[in-house]
């Protein structure tokens, strides 16, 4: 029998580190394209600074624009914004169509200053408003846990940390956790290792991963994550967004493609059927074309 799986379709992270900007009209296009291909959980937009993440200024307009073209006939999807600061929380609350905030927490010191100026005291603080915030708009939540599989910064990493902080986060009544290989550096060994080591922290939590992989290595790192309990997957097709942190511009996303081919090797049901993707694996070869001045991918 067939185990159902959860598929997150991720153009905001494939996005936002492009260099040239992707038309407000056409990412609401381009989302409406995930919809009619049958994706129903997608991370699309995030509310932070234009001086930051020039690709995510419009996110308002494009859930504008996105919202008024469905038809009337299909259900929304879950939309995740990502927002990492109380204004950014207020933008996306206030945002129709977004129906999940996203926040990314940093198990690693270094990281979370670098890219959120915050102490971990402050990165929980606000953890714990987003989620006040989000029970009293009706919203979801959900937190990644950058750095979960190894840090590249010299910083104590385990486990136990990891752990520890989905302990702390039960505690806070979060009930969705993506663990994130920030920086793709793990092997699928150590994919498979830590989510059985964690998973008995969680219980009433869903917990994903967001994997970060060279093309080659992808399939593995899924399979192991499978294969250890994982039923939630974060991904991009054609694996587009690198990750500025790996040091190896072969690191980014793992291809939704990849992921849907994996998990139907392991008897698992995406819930997304490949023959439905032309459109959007097409709008998203002329976005690397011309914006991202990447190769297409087949």
């Amino acid at each position: 029998m067939e185990e159902t799986t959860k598929i997150i379709e991720c153009p905001r992270d494939a996005w936002q580190g492009l260099p040239d900007f992707i038309p407000t009209d056409y990412k609401a296009e381009y989302l409406q394209e995930l919809v009619i291909a049958g994706f129903r959980h997608i991370d699309a937009v995030s509310f932070v600074s234009p001086k930051h993440v020039r690709q995510m200024a419009d996110s308002e307009e494009v859930m504008t624009k996105f919202t008024a073209s469905l038809p009337p006939n299909v259900k929304p999807p879950e939309i995740i914004g990502i927002a990492v600061n109380k204004k950014g929380l207020e933008r996306a609350l206030a945002t129709p169509g977004v129906t999940t905030i996203g926040y990314p927490y940093s198990v690693s010191a270094y990281f979370r200053r670098a890219n959120a100026n915050m102490t971990r005291g402050e990165s929980r603080a606000l953890v714990e408003k987003l989620k006040k915030e989000t029970v009293a708009a009706n919203r979801g939540l959900v937190i990644y846990i950058s750095m979960a599989f190894g840090n590249p910064y010299d910083e104590p990493w385990g486990p136990e940390i990891v752990a520890d902080t989905l302990e702390w986060l039960k505690n806070t009544r979060v009930r969705t956790v993506s663990l994130a290989d920030t920086a793709g550096t793990a092997t699928p060994e150590v994919v498979g290792d830590l989510y059985r080591q964690v998973k008995g922290h969680v219980a009433g939590i869903e917990l994903g991963v967001h994997l970060h992989s060279r093309p080659e290595n992808a399939e593995e790192k899924i399979l192991a994550a499978y294969e250890a309990g994982c039923r939630r997957f974060d991904s991009a097709l054609t694996g587009l967004g690198g990750c500025p942190f790996a040091g190896d511009n072969l690191v980014g996303n793992i291809a939704t493609e990849d992921v849907l081919a994996a998990l139907g090797k392991a008897g698992a049901d995406p819930g997304i059927e490949p023959a439905r993707l032309s459109k959007a694996l097409e709008m998203t070869n002329e976005i690397r074309a011309k914006y991202a001045h990447a190769p297409l991918v087949n």
